[in-house]
């Protein structure tokens, strides 16, 4: 790459970064998901615009700095442990977010305090430089755009002064015994008033029994795989997973512990499913649709997503209780899923299992 054109990335990152902290980090990766499924939409269909190549819209914009997770929703989330850690966050500014206010990824903090956009800036540019250290100089098999959110969530819990994993106020690491039971502590809010605090805040408050989270993610997962065979797309099934959480965002605010549409959130589940059935038919591309019916049956990439759907599930929840509910900022359990399980299809095509890793890069 060249040093100007590096230049320019970092420009651009900082631009994301700033409109995560000010579109907020869950309204972000929300539209992203309707910007994947335009590209994919178009890639698909072979259109090709002003000579840009077919993968650039979802390549550039949904994953690159206008909405990459690892800048704009990254920077998004940093800012809300910024705000909350200078006290900023009363009514009408997250003010009925139930759990630690750090954790609310709901806020947009639009043009309020011009410290927060530049954080967001500074963040923007960290998940960049994660993202580029990962993919391009070290060449981890592992997705760099997730290690990069994981990654500055730990950056922003250390830099504003927070506990990096967060103390266990529980039955134990792996418990919601308390949060079921409604066990709250007195701590000490704004002002030195009492603000009672449950004990544990699990990530999605209706949503973590591992039953009905082993469920949801076999019935995704098993379409995650499906959307792969019928279309050629990695993307395109991850991007209806975030597209959803447009309606989670708009209702959550009404009840943190209920919201009025409690949509479940999947995309740590649709895109390792996707992206196991493309390296099981030795696909790293966008493969012709034929092409892939040549390889493989659709039961097989059906139940391939599926497994691998269950097990993003599953880790996805495993690192919501270890890293979030005991946590004061936001630490994304499908992130930290999705580092494990493309980590996973890159072992499997390394020893010999799988033709290919899908879109998960490869040391050279």
């Amino acid at each position: 790459m060249e040093p100007i054109e590096f230049i320019g990335l970092l420009v651009a990152a900082f631009a994301g970064g700033i409109l995560g902290a000010s579109l907020g980090a869950l309204p972000a990766f929300s539209f992203m998901g309707f910007v994947i499924i335009g590209g994919e939409a178009l890639r698909i269909a072979g259109v090709n615009i002003a000579g840009v190549d077919l993968g650039g819209y979802t390549d550039n914009l949904a994953f690159g700095a206008f909405f990459g997770p690892h800048i704009t929703f990254a920077a998004g989330a940093a800012a809300s442990a910024y705000v909350a850690k200078k006290g900023r966050m009363g009514p009408g500014f997250g003010g009925n977010w139930g759990a630690h206010k750090g954790k609310n990824i709901l806020i947009a903090s639009g043009g309020r305090f011009t410290d927060v956009l530049l954080i967001g800036g500074l963040f923007g540019i960290l998940g960049f430089l994660i993202f580029w250290l990962s993919g391009d100089v070290l060449q981890l098999p592992l997705d760099p755009i997730a290690l990069g959110v994981v990654l500055s969530a730990l950056v922003h819990r250390v830099a504003f002064g927070y506990h990096p994993i967060g103390k266990v106020r529980g039955d134990g690491l792996l418990s919601v015994g308390a949060f079921e039971r409604g066990e709250t502590d007195e701590t000490d809010g704004e002002g030195g008033t009492p603000n009672p605090r449950l004990r544990a805040e699990p990530w999605l408050p209706w949503f973590y029994k591992w039953q009905n989270v082993a469920i949801i993610s076999l019935g995704f997962g098993a379409l995650g795989g499906m959307a792969f065979y019928f279309t050629g797309s990695m993307f395109l099934a991850f991007g209806f997973s975030a597209a959803t959480l447009a309606y989670l965002n708009l209702s959550w605010f009404n009840d943190w512990e209920a919201p009025q549409v409690a949509v479940p959130v999947t995309h740590h589940v649709t895109l390792p499913a996707s992206t196991a059935v493309a390296a099981y038919g030795g696909f790293s591309a966008m493969p012709e649709v034929d092409a892939i019916g040549a390889e493989m049956f659709l039961i097989e990439a059906v139940l391939i997503g599926a497994v691998f759907g269950l097990i993003g599930g599953l880790l996805g929840e495993l690192a919501q209780r270890i890293f979030f509910m005991h946590g004061d900022t936001h630490w994304d359990p499908p992130a930290t899923s999705i580092v494990l399980t493309t980590l996973l299809i890159a072992v499997l095509h390394l020893v010999g299992l799988f033709p290919s890793a899908g879109f998960v890069p490869l040391p050279v």
